[in-house]
């Protein structure tokens, strides 16, 4: 063509030039990471990266090439070394699960076939959907309920939301937007709800006040008498009661709504019935605890985390809506470049229509092959022992008179503080902060704290399926070890 060069001197691939080193390296990374974790009980959970380690992060931009091998060992020296910890036996930080290494296996597969999951005729579309089945098999959904894998479980519970929203506005959001919504809408939650749900009534344009938490009982779940005298005040001044979030597991203390009461009342008020069940819906294939979560299967949506209790690596959420039309009705557009063909690639599902990504990463091999590889019993059982954990980790704390049990333990989440005799509740704070730190900086556990009703506290989150009750006792140990320490340090001589 005029124009155009007749022939290119050189076309360039980001493949190797000898794939024999390359298989090489690989071998060598693979060795390494088996290495990593047969090994992590030899390494602290968390540890402060020194200044040339931080000064790495700030190199400029890498105009030309360097010898993978070179950028391996970059990545070995200053990346692994300085994790966030989660995968160590002690981390019981904020709630997140552990990995394993089949999940890591499959997320290195998902990346080296490259399919993008926005849908279409293959083989990774197929296991997307088979696990989404999965999931709702697992939490007691029809298979006639709809689902999608998404990046965790605040984009989750914003893809039910989302739903809520639209089959409550009672006019065509998706076409005439928020603003033509008749009569304002209102979602109730308990105060212990997790502040996602903020973010998502903010991005459907409702606001943060369409939100009403919904005072909590004794154990800190959502008062369903407070819940029905709210809905009735709201009818009365105007508002449209849309939805009624229950939570499988709040992330503050692990309490878990009355989700049965919670679905009799939605029934009864023609609510929208939505489950956060990111934290513990997972319970339900938990043969010794499944019951603590009776009445999810009732929802009709639910936002569940195989990044946690699965143990996926990250990300790994999932969307789950009983009402499949509901569901894609809410997200699919069809525009001409995406249409369906009669055969080939783009004969199968659009996958894309039942959430808000286009392209979506093959997050499901990651799942499919460790849940393959143990079966769903036997993370059934790990969830059993997690919870079974955190009860013993509150029998040493209720035996120890210098700690202080400060809310109850329902599933896997213990709250707790060490005393300081005649200390105030900003003195208590400054203490127990204190001991927090210490102990991530000796490298001994990774806690994290909260506030429970206006009380500052520790909090101890044990989704590890490499935690030891033997991990628990030195908890306990040091705690007390360093509670003495400190209180001595800061006792006037």
């Amino acid at each position: 063509m005029d124009g155009l060069p007749e022939t290119i001197a050189t076309e360039e691939t980001l493949d190797p030039r000898d794939w024999a080193d390359m298989q090489a390296l690989s071998r060598r990374i693979v060795d390494d990471a088996i290495g990593y974790l047969k090994d992590v009980r030899d390494r602290p959970p968390w540890r402060e990266m020194p200044a040339e380690v931080r000064a790495f992060f700030s190199a400029p931009l890498p105009r030309g090439p360097a010898p993978l091998a070179d950028v391996y060992g970059d990545v070995a020296r200053n990346v692994m070394a300085y994790p966030m910890g989660n995968i160590h036996p002690r981390f019981w930080s904020w709630y997140m699960g552990s990995s394993n290494f089949t999940g890591a296996l499959g997320d290195f597969l998902a990346a080296i076939q490259g399919s993008n999951l926005g849908g279409g005729n293959h083989a990774a579309g197929l296991m997307d959907s088979q696990v989404v089945d999965w999931c709702k098999e697992m939490v007691g959904l029809p298979a006639s309920a709809s689902g999608t894998l998404v990046s965790g479980g605040s984009m989750a519970n914003i893809i039910g939301l989302t739903v809520a929203r639209n089959v409550k506005a009672g006019v065509d959001v998706r076409e005439r937007g928020v603003g033509a919504i008749p009569r304002p809408l209102r979602f109730y939650a308990s105060d212990q709800v997790h502040s996602c749900h903020r973010k998502a009534m903010e991005a459907l344009g409702l606001g943060n006040r369409a939100l009403r938490r919904i005072p909590t009982d004794a154990g800190l779940r959502i008062d369903i008498d407070a819940l029905k005298t709210a809905i009735a005040e709201d009818r009365e001044a105007g508002f449209k009661p849309a939805c009624v979030i229950g939570t499988a597991g709040t992330v503050n203390t692990g309490a878990v709504d009355d989700l049965q009461a919670l679905a009799r009342a939605a029934a009864e008020e023609d609510l929208w019935f939505h489950v956060d069940g990111c934290i513990g819906a997972l319970i339900a294939i938990a043969p010794e605890s499944r019951s603590l979560v009776a009445g999810i299967e009732q929802a009709d949506s639910i936002a569940l985390d195989p990044h946690k209790w699965l143990h996926a690596p990250f990300e790994a959420g999932c969307a789950l809506v009983r009402d499949a039309s509901a569901h894609r009705n809410t997200f699919a557009v069809t525009p001409e470049y995406l249409e369906s063909a009669p055969r080939g690639l783009a004969s199968g599902e659009w996958l894309f229509d039942y959430g808000l990504q286009t392209s979506r990463g093959f997050r499901a091999l990651k799942i499919w092959m460790a849940l393959k590889e143990h079966g769903v019993e036997k993370f059934g059982r790990l969830i059993d022992q997690n919870i079974a954990q955190a009860r013993y980790l509150t029998r040493l704390v209720e035996a120890e008179p210098a700690l202080e049990l400060m809310a109850p333990t329902t599933i896997n989440i213990a709250s707790f503080r060490h005393r300081l005799a005649g200390a105030s509740e900003e003195r208590l704070k400054a203490f127990n902060t204190e001991i927090m730190l210490r102990l991530q900086e000796e490298g001994i556990a990774v806690l994290s704290d909260t506030t429970v009703r206006g009380r500052h506290c520790l909090r101890v989150a044990i989704t590890n399926h490499r935690t030891r009750r033997d991990d628990l006792d030195l908890l306990v140990a040091e705690m007390l070890r360093l509670g003495r320490e400190i209180g001595a340090a800061a006792t006037p001589t």
